[in-house]
Order: structure tokens, then sequence, then C-alpha cells
């Protein structure tokens, strides 16, 4: 029983991010809103949409993009007002151009340097031989062999 509530109150928190006085009256365009919101990140969770998050800045995303929608602009147009006041980082889908090549490329990068270090330093690092036996050990040793064979 708990597992379900607890199923149930997660898959309802994306519903919950979005409050009701930031609704539009026109299902449509609320509809729209809704699409575009979800193709924009959280500047604040950075993980979510700014339809499921809670944050204050994300209410301030989406009560913008609702008036761009109410005043006549496209998805695009819309879109595009959001990316030219908060940047591309806002977008969970950044574009490949110069400006987000680190958002794109960043981490596949340090990957890189991180294995080119580490094969680096295997093949610097000193192998030490190990240490000849002592005459006891290879009696010791001797005898054992003789006791298996």
């Amino acid at each position: 029983m708990r597992l379900v509530l607890l199923a149930v109150l997660l898959l309802a928190a994306p519903a919950l991010a979005v409050e009701p006085s930031e609704r539009l009256a026109d299902p449509a365009l609320e509809a729209r809103a809704r699409a575009i919101s979800g193709e924009l990140r959280c500047l604040v969770c950075q993980n979510e949409s700014i339809d499921e998050s809670g944050a204050s800045l994300a209410h301030d995303i989406r009560v913008f993009l609702r008036e761009r929608l109410r005043a006549g602009d496209s998805d695009a147009q819309a879109m595009g007002a959001v990316v030219s006041r908060y940047g591309d980082f806002v977008l969970l889908r950044p574009p490949v151009k110069p400006a987000t090549w680190l958002l794109w490329f960043g981490p596949v990068v340090l990957l890189g340097i991180g294995f080119v270090g580490t094969v680096l330093w295997l093949r610097r690092r000193p192998v030490v031989p190990p240490a000849p036996l002592s005459a006891a050990e290879h009696e010791a040793l001797v005898r054992l062999m003789k006791d298996e064979g």
C-alpha cells in the first residue's frame, strides 16, 4: 500500500509544479505552454523541466512563457524569447554551437583526460620485483613440493 501511495505521489509531482494561477484559460494555449515548458530546464534544479520544478525561478519562466503565448507569439518565438532572456542553458537540449561546446563535449573531454592520465600513471609507476626467497623459505618450498609430488 505504501509503495502504491509513493508511486502516485511521485507521478503527481509534475502536475503540482504548475500552479493553478499560472494556467491559461484557453486549453489549446495551455497545451502549447506545457509542451514548450517540457523542453525548458529549471535553472535552479537543472535536472528538471520548468514544468516539473517548484522553484520560484521556474515559476517566473512559466509565467513569462505564458505571457508570450498570450501575446500571440508562435511556439518558436516564445521559446526564442525565453532563450534570449536566460541563454541556451535554459534548453534541456541546447543546440551544438561554439557557445555550447563545453556543455556537449566537456564531459567526454574530461573522461578522455582521466583515461589518458590513468594510463600514463600506470605506465610510469615503478614495478617492484618480488624479493628473492631466503634459504629457509627455499627449503620449506622444496619440502612442500616433495610432499605434493
